[in-house]
């Protein structure tokens, strides 16, 4: 496999639909885009794989091996895949010393009743998301990503100054 060293590793919802969702229904469309503000999306080698992060890359403290050690890791919220078009949300999402999954990813992922779960050549399943799941998803995530502060609104409307 050839390695894409011009593909961008983070990128905005904006970019995320522009870029593989072309098929998406303009409702999911728009509750995607109800993420743009709060929400990220990371990737690895794979360009249709991508997680879901804070803005702000938020710390949050989680169970270290050790009782003496502290544990601070950024959440992740979710993982989205595109494959031949279609929008899955993933069973897991990739975890490190830096990252782990939020507790609320399996509770959307058992909640959605979709009937087509899909297979990765890298061993990620996913269920299928479309117009009749997207507003649960979406408002899920919603309740557990933090808002942006007051900081960043500030420093991020230089760059969306109204013309």
């Amino acid at each position: 496999m050839k390695k894409n060293y011009k593909m961008k590793k983070t990128i905005s919802m904006k970019l995320f639909i522009a870029e593989l969702g072309e098929s998406f229904s303009e409702h999911m469309k728009n509750r995607l885009m109800e993420l743009e503000i709060r929400c990220v999306l990371t990737r690895r080698e794979e360009s249709n794989i991508l997680d879901i992060k804070h803005v702000e890359h938020i710390k949050h403290e989680c169970d270290s091996e050790s009782a003496l050690d502290t544990c601070e890791k950024e959440y992740t919220y979710g993982q989205f895949l595109v494959i031949e078009g279609s929008l899955y949300f993933s069973e897991n999402c990739i975890e490190s010393d830096k990252v782990t999954q939020s507790p609320i990813v399996s509770e959307i992922y058992d909640s959605l009743n979709s009937e087509t779960a899909t297979e990765t050549e890298t061993g990620i399943i996913g269920k299928k998301v479309d117009d009749s799941n997207i507003d649960y998803v979406i408002d899920t995530i919603l309740t557990v990503c933090p808002q942006v502060s007051k900081e960043y609104i500030s420093i991020m409307s230089k760059y969306y100054k109204k013309k």
